[in-house]
């Protein structure tokens, strides 16, 4: 089974236009990402799922640098321009990810997949994020292609459309929904980027981190975090918006 990391992402971000792209130490958010992803031990191949628009060049010049793969798709219909990407790539397992989370912990992604293809005659869609535990940026989904493929034909509600995975999360009775859940509840750490207060958090953590280990992971977070408990004041206001686009 060819398992595929799809990261969407865009330029037109509403509260935060271009934060994908935003440069923390000389380099954009999204190839510290990209960085992170290439270490996930699990997945086949990863490819970065953006937009036709000509705001999102930068992104897929980006992707050429780095030879990412990308796919071109809808802003506005992000589940069709997701299970597109997912086709162009043959995934038979999906894992997604969204741009935002530029210090995503490899290790966390493949303990997700690694749960879901334990058990996936018991499962029709994995996530760490049903029960939250783990920290605001280290989100992950997992699930079969033609769970995806049910989303994609069936969704008719615009918010089922505009994001990806609500079709599947929110009808329980019909898919079977599995969580992984970190050793304590952690919920309340903040390290995704939606806000300029989000960045600024994300700024710091990455100056810290990264020139002493650029493979720094969730434990090394949370322990500079707990050196610098002000830190978490930077985006502390920021209400966390219903779905992720």
């Amino acid at each position: 089974m060819k398992i595929c990391l799809i990261v969407q992402a865009r330029m037109t971000s509403i509260r935060l236009p271009g934060k994908v792209l935003r440069l923390v130490l000389g380099k954009p958010l999204l190839q510290y990402q990209v960085e992170r992803l290439q270490r996930v031990l699990e997945g086949d191949e990863l490819v970065i799922a953006t937009t036709t628009n000509f705001s999102d060049l930068p992104i897929v010049d980006l992707c050429t640098t780095l030879k990412i793969p990308f796919f071109r798709g809808s802003e506005e219909d992000v589940l069709s321009r997701y299970f597109e990407a997912a086709v162009h790539c043959e995934a038979d397992i999906v894992v997604r990810i969204t741009a935002d989370c530029p210090i995503i912990d490899p290790k966390v992604i493949d303990k997700v997949i690694r749960f879901f293809l334990d058990h996936e005659k018991n499962y029709d869609y994995v996530s760490n994020d049903l029960q939250p535990s783990y920290p605001r940026g280290m989100d992950v989904e997992v699930f079969p292609m033609r769970v995806l493929r049910e989303a994609f034909k069936e969704a008719n509600q615009r918010s089922e459309r505009e994001h990806v995975t609500p079709f599947i999360y929110t009808r329980p009775e019909r898919y079977r929904l599995g969580n992984v859940s970190y050793r304590k509840d952690c919920s309340n750490y903040r390290w995704t980027v939606d806000t300029i207060e989000d960045f600024e958090l994300i700024e710091k953590m990455i100056q810290a981190l990264y020139p002493k280990d650029e493979k720094f992971g969730l434990e090394d977070c949370l322990l500079l975090l707990s050196q610098h408990p002000d830190w978490m004041k930077i985006n502390a206001c920021v209400e966390q918006k219903r779905f992720d686009s």
